[in-house]
């Protein structure tokens, strides 16, 4: 059998198609790889976005070729080609695809001007399709209807694991469809619904969110990034916490919501047991809520591994606390608190904790530094969304170090 590189410049020809240097050139490092006989399945990367080799990138054209390609390459059970321009007729051929290749696992098709026809024809796929654990769908504008499509093929879907809709312009009727139709499914463990386009200030979508996990004990993870959530709204979430016994990572950030809504979450961690990530950043829960927090961390909870407070306009009382909590809470491994206001103590305590070990420096967003025998800290490029849109061009960017989204608990252990 020809390999890759053959496959695919025979598929030009014979369609009359100038071959896409950037996939000849992926191709022959693939069956290069393949010579060297692979362990497990491989991840075929092609992102529109890697500045580090000249990219062309692909449209919906290209993708039909490829995917002609690799209608009948088992070894490969990963298909990365996001930030490229494949559309809504690259959407037809993915489908295609998810139809005919029974190895894929993984596709991404993040930010590729994919509309709410090709979410749909996507979605339908996937009312038969039993291999694929993990898609995602960022940033492609399938609005309300190709939402509500995506809903829906979780009413028959039952091998999908983890959906990624964040971005994708969804409106508050397919936001509800999820709620409603995750009571029900048992096999979503991390669901990305970030930044719905919601109307009004009523917090429906988080009401109707909390009623989904009273009822919901298997989902793992939840984004809730920008839907406009307030204190009511974080009650709401709080309040359906206390019976849910599943969730682990809860991302609430780019909200409203203030110390208020620090009391109700403080409140649920004295009891909840199995929270082990909660990300607040760029909220406003001042000294208050940051001391709310600390306080239930130092004499309740031992659970929770990872907290970000990023820019929530807490200053040095608040951060103390925090570092104070740490002190006591050995299980908190992993604190994000860059974008607020520090001082000379708040400095002094976070470079205690990383000098004695306490704190190790990928685990948080600072590093310290001294001036004229004065100790300040420096941002740096850790967080618990790291890699969420983008992946490192080395090394690995699924570490449990890392806290990419989706990715801090190892998919074989717990997804």
């Amino acid at each position: 059998m020809d390999n890759l590189q053959e496959q695919y410049c025979n598929f030009c020809s014979e369609n009359i198609r100038r071959p896409n240097p950037f996939i000849l050139d992926i191709f022959q490092k693939l069956d290069e790889e393949i010579k060297r006989g692979p362990e497990e399945g491989i991840t075929l990367i092609i992102a529109g976005n890697n500045h580090l080799v000249p990219t062309q990138r692909m449209t919906g054209e290209d993708f039909w070729l490829l995917s002609k390609v690799l209608s009948n390459q088992s070894h490969i059970t990963g298909l990365d080609v996001k930030y490229n321009l494949i559309g809504d007729v690259g959407a037809y051929y993915a489908a295609k695809l998810l139809q005919k290749q029974p190895c894929i696992t993984y596709l991404n098709l993040m930010f590729n001007d994919i509309g709410p026809e090709g979410g749909e024809l996507i979605a339908k796929a996937l009312h038969k399709n039993k291999t694929l654990k993990y898609l995602r769908m960022t940033g492609n504008k399938i609005e309300n209807t190709g939402g509500m499509s995506f809903a829906a093929m979780l009413q028959i879907n039952s091998s999908l694991e983890k959906l990624d809709l964040g971005d994708c312009d969804l409106g508050l009727q397919s936001v509800i469809a999820f709620t409603t139709v995750l009571t029900q499914n048992q096999a979503i463990k991390a669901i990305n619904l970030n930044r719905p386009i919601l109307y009004g200030e009523q917090e429906e979508s988080t009401v109707h969110m909390g009623h989904m996990l009273k009822e919901n004990h298997f989902l793992v993870e939840l984004h809730m990034c920008k839907h406009d959530m307030k204190n009511y709204g974080m009650q709401q979430l709080c309040d359906a916490l206390t019976l849910n016994s599943s969730l682990r990572y809860l991302d609430v950030s780019c909200n409203k919501i203030t110390r208020d809504g620090m009391v109700y979450l403080a409140d649920v961690l004295k009891s909840n047991t199995t929270l082990e990530v909660i990300d607040l950043s760029f909220n406003r829960i001042e000294n208050a809520g940051a001391k709310y927090l600390s306080e239930t961390l130092t004499s309740h909870n031992r659970s929770l591994k990872a907290l970000s407070v990023v820019s929530n306009k807490i200053e040095g009382e608040g951060l103390l606390a925090l570092s104070h909590a740490m002190k006591t809470n050995l299980v908190l491994s992993h604190i994000y608190i860059w974008g607020n206001k520090f001082d000379e103590a708040t400095c002094v305590a976070y470079s205690d904790l990383m000098e004695s070990g306490r704190l190790k420096p990928d685990n948080t967003d600072v590093e310290p530094y001294v001036v004229d025998e004065r100790v300040y800290l420096a941002e740096v490029s850790n967080g618990l969304k790291r890699h969420y849109y983008w992946t490192p061009t080395y090394g690995n960017a699924y570490d449990y170090t890392s806290n990419a989204g989706f990715a801090l608990v190892p998919v074989g252990q717990h997804l």
